[in-house]
Order: structure tokens, then C-alpha cells, then sequence
């Protein structure tokens, strides 16, 4: 029995909470069910690779609906994906009319419904193309236990929401992924070579980087003593726990390599705050100088959760997916 996520809540103090954006759903009340393959209507689906075609559900709880929507022809529909290892998970696909998707993913102890993620689906959906953005097992409300690292199983979490995708005859036009969710992009598109752009919203280079200040100096000695290290907050409420084998996976996890195995055919681009306070924005230049058809858009003055920058890196975003073609990394 797949192990539901025990920690509701993810956000950490760098969380990109939603900067002025609205609500999505359909303009009427979200129906309990819809027909199996029928992404014209509202409602909650199940797929299991294994079986093929989407599920009926026996029971869905309806979504809210608002009257603003960012755009008022899009229906919003809630879909349960199976992974590889049996777990649900738990996505909303925004469908505009258009089988032209792109797939969000969200970064590190956030979900689907982060701030950035959502304003992304808003400018994305407002240009007539789909969104699915769904949580990573472990996350938000996919079944699975929280890991620290997971970075593979991620990529694989993400091919089973683009094969769910590709099977209902969507035309996945790109993969977008923000902090985590864009080193888990990278490694997709090194794997599986199925989607023809990938987009890394400050994705980090050297993931040897960033544990000390999450897990302390001595962390190294602690979790070979241990095996483990529980992370909390600063009044000491606990918040994930770190396993020997989550954390290894991660330092063994090497994006110099993955960076130089993606296909040239794949359309790559890499967009970073230069005033980033998680990830240093050097480490965008070093995925520019190994991926091979690759383009860099560096945001003056934003941060790592684009506070600030929200419609900007919309914008950026938006241009990287409708553009014509990625190019080369401008000098």
C-alpha cells in the first residue's frame, strides 16, 4: 500500500508564494466525473500506464470555480496518474481547446499549487496552450513518501505524466521545471528523449552545493552515525527527514554528464534571476556551456522565486515555448 506524504505542509522560508494571480477553474462548478478520454469535460480521472486508457473513479471531491479565470475557455480537470511504482498522482490539466500541452513542475517541498507554477499555467493557458501541472510523489497530494533527494524518480514521475499525456493524443510541446523541478527536467531530457523543448527555471548545476545549509556542517558525519538527519524549522517543528540513501543520490547525481547527454534535437532553455539568493547564477552558465542547443536568459535583479519578476518570467517563458527555434547561447 503506497505510503501517503506525511508532511501537509512543504513551504520553506524561500517558497515562491503567488504574486497577484488568480484562481483557475472552469467557469461552472467542476462535474464529478467525465467519460474516459474525454478532456472536454471537467472531472477527476485515474491512469494507470499498465491499463491504458484513464479510470473512472469511484468517488471525486468537486474543485471551486471562480468567475475571473485567466482564461474563461479553459476547463480545468483533475487526473490521477499512476507511476512506475503504483502510486497516484495528483494533477490538474488545464485544457484551452488545444492539444498543445505543456507540463509544470514544481520545485523542492512545494506543489502544483505554488505560486509560481500557477502564474505560469495563467500566462501559458491566456496564449491558447494547455497546462498540466501535477506534484511529485511524495508532494502536495500524490501519494508517496517525501524524499530529499528522488531526483531520478522524479524524471520517472514525469514520464508517466507524458506518456498519460501522449497516450490522450496530446502534443506535449515542452517540459518547464522550477529550483529542483528544473535539475529534474534536465535529467528527463537526458533519459528519455521524448519532448521536444525543455525549459530549467534556476535549476541548480552542482548538487554537491546547497546541503550545508540545509543539513548543517557536520552532516556528512551525522547521517553515517545515524543514517538518517531530521530537518526542522527554526522553533524546532519538524519538517522532513533526510535518509543516508536520499541524500547520496543526490551528491551522486552529476549534471555535468547529464547536461552533455541531451540530444541536440531537444530545444533547451535556461532562464535564471541573477540576484538569486538559493542558487548562484552561475550555475545557469554552466548548464549553457555543455547542453548543446541551448539558449540563456538571465532576469536582472530577480531572486530565486522571481518575487518581484513574476510577469517577466512569464513572459520569458512564454516567448522561450511559442518561439521558432533555441539557438546558441548568446556571447
Amino acid at each position: 500500500m503506497p505510503m501517503r506524504n506525511p508532511f501537509p505542509t512543504r513551504h520553506t522560508p524561500h517558497c515562491c508564494h503567488r504574486i497577484g494571480s488568480r484562481e483557475f477553474s472552469s467557469p461552472l462548478p467542476l462535474l464529478r466525473f467525465a467519460a474516459a478520454g474525454d478532456v472536454g469535460n471537467t472531472g477527476r480521472l485515474r491512469f494507470d500506464p499498465n491499463r491504458g486508457s484513464p479510470r473512472r473513479l469511484a468517488m471525486a471531491e468537486p474543485l471551486s470555480s471562480s468567475q475571473d479565470a485567466p482564461n474563461p475557455t479553459a476547463t480545468e480537470q483533475r487526473v490521477l496518474v499512476t507511476n512506475k511504482h503504483g502510486e497516484n498522482l495528483v494533477g490538474l490539466l488545464h485544457h484551452t481547446g488545444s492539444n498543445k500541452v505543456v507540463v509544470l513542475c514544481h520545485g523542492f517541498t512545494a506543489s502544483k499549487d505554488d505560486g509560481i507554477i500557477v502564474d505560469l499555467a495563467a500566462a501559458i493557458t491566456k496564449r491558447g496552450i494547455s497546462v498540466f501541472r501535477f506534484d511529485f510523489s511524495g508532494n502536495g497530494e500524490s501519494e508517496g513518501e517525501f524524499q530529499y533527494g528522488n531526483y531520478r524518480k522524479e524524471a520517472d514521475d514525469l514520464h508517466s505524466v507524458v506518456s498519460y499525456l501522449y497516450r490522450e493524443k496530446y502534443d506535449v510541446a515542452a517540459v518547464v521545471g522550477h529550483s529542483k523541478g528544473g535539475d529534474v527536467v534536465v535529467l528527463y531530457a537526458s533519459i528519455y528523449n521524448d519532448v521536444p523543448m525543455v525549459v530549467n527555471l534556476s535549476g541548480r548545476f552542482n548538487l554537491e552545493k546547497g546541503v550545508e545549509e540545509r543539513l548543517g556542517k557536520e552532516f556528512m558525519d551525522r547521517i553515517n552515525t545515524e543514517g538518517y538527519i531530521d530537518v526542522t524549522n527554526k522553533s524546532g517543528k519538524f519538517l522532513y527527514r533526510v535518509t543516508k540513501e536520499s541524500l547520496m543520490e543526490r551528491l551522486n547525481t552529476d549534471m555535468h554528464a547529464v547536461s552533455l547527454s541531451i540530444s541536440k534535437e531537444c530545444r533547451f532553455f535556461t532562464i535564471h534571476g541573477s540576484a538569486d539568493e538559493i542558487i548562484p547564477v552561475e550555475d545557469a552558465y554552466e548548464f549553457a556551456k555543455l547542453i548543446p542547443n541551448h539558449k540563456l536568459r538571465v532576469i536582472e535583479g530577480a531572486n530565486h522565486c522571481y518575487t518581484a519578476h513574476r510577469k517577466e518570467l512569464s513572459d520569458v517563458v512564454v516567448e522561450s515555448i511559442t518561439s521558432n527555434e533555441a539557438g546558441d547561447t548568446p556571447p
